[in-house]
């Protein structure tokens, strides 16, 4: 390809040198003095496609300056300016402990829906306890970035407990500039391979360009992937929420007492005297008492039936006269 340009630099160059004169004139054109710079630099633009050619830098080179308020890059070219704002992309992560996990994420999904966010991932899973079945759930949410401390907030006012919490944030905003100056610098590559298109004396330089044409689309499409993730990250923040629910205490299990042991009681003899007067004088109370109760009780109970029992004996062993 180069040797080609080159061949038609020098072809050009003796055709105006014949002609004299009246050739030197032309040899001034601007658009002449134009395509022969194009032709001589053509072959380095295509060897590396992200070079610009020079005219391209010195209309397109950007300066990049932070404003006064550090809230607001300004890249500035040629003819345009370009006004980015600071993009942080933020991250949190939460664990919650809670009184019941379905209450607590019925409340997270309506939290989701009032901030204008929407959940990423969800994980919802069982473990026993004591005999019972308690829910535990890790979800990931995302929010706009300007909801991002409301959201934590509501999160904790769901909870019993903050078991731990860590937010984060990452500052892309300069690669985001270098991105937009990488693209600004890639469609004027874009645009001058065009010309050079426009220019080209056969198919087979139609067809070298037009490759090279290609890879430079293809990394511009790359850039702009690269811009819009950027955008939508910093856009909405991500949340890793983990909740977990609040485990009733165990009942104590009661422990086995020994049966005491009886002392061995030393022998006494004073002792034993002792308790032998205290069963003699029960015993002679029990017998006075028996007595007492057999007369005042018993004899008058018995008397009666006795004597008729008793008389009737005698009626019937009395023996009749001769």
């Amino acid at each position: 390809m180069k040797k080609r340009f080159l061949f038609v630099s020098l072809l050009a160059a003796l055709v105006l040198a014949a002609c004299g004169a009246a050739a030197a004139p032309e040899a001034s054109d601007p658009g002449y003095v134009e395509f022969e710079a194009a032709a001589t630099e053509a072959p380095a633009q295509f060897q590396d496609s992200a070079a610009l050619p020079a005219e391209s830098s010195g209309q397109e080179g950007e300066a990049k300056s932070l404003a006064e308020n550090g809230v607001v890059y300004e890249t500035s070219g040629g003819t345009e300016a370009l006004i980015v704002e600071r993009m942080v992309i933020k991250s949190g992560e939460i664990r919650l402990l809670v009184k019941n996990s379905d209450v607590a994420l019925d409340s997270l999904t309506q939290m989701v829906g009032d901030v204008g966010g929407y959940i990423v991932s969800s994980q919802v899973w069982y473990a026993e306890y004591n005999k019972e079945n308690f829910k535990y759930a890790n979800i990931t949410i995302a929010v706009p970035s300007d909801q991002f401390e409301t959201a934590l907030r509501r999160l904790r006012n769901l909870s019993i407990r903050v078991l731990t919490e860590s937010a984060s944030g990452e500052d892309v905003t300069d690669q985001y500039v270098d991105l937009q100056s990488e693209l600004v610098n890639l469609e004027a590559t874009r645009d001058r391979i065009k010309t050079f298109l426009d220019q080209a004396q056969n198919v087979d330089e139609a067809l070298r360009i037009n490759q090279q044409l290609s890879e430079i689309e293809a990394q511009i499409e790359q850039v702009k992937g690269r811009m819009n993730y950027l955008k939508d990250r910093a856009s909405f923040s991500t949340i890793a929420v983990s909740i977990e629910p609040e485990l009733p205490p165990i009942p104590p299990t009661p422990t086995p007492t020994l049966a005491p042991t009886a002392t061995p009681i030393a022998w006494d003899p004073h002792d034993t005297l002792k308790e032998s007067k205290e069963t003699l004088t029960s015993a002679y109370q029990g017998i006075i008492d028996f007595f007492i109760w057999f007369g005042i009780v018993i004899v008058p109970i018995l008397l009666p039936p006795a004597l008729v029992v008793w008389l009737l004996w005698k009626l019937l062993r009395r023996k009749p006269k001769a």
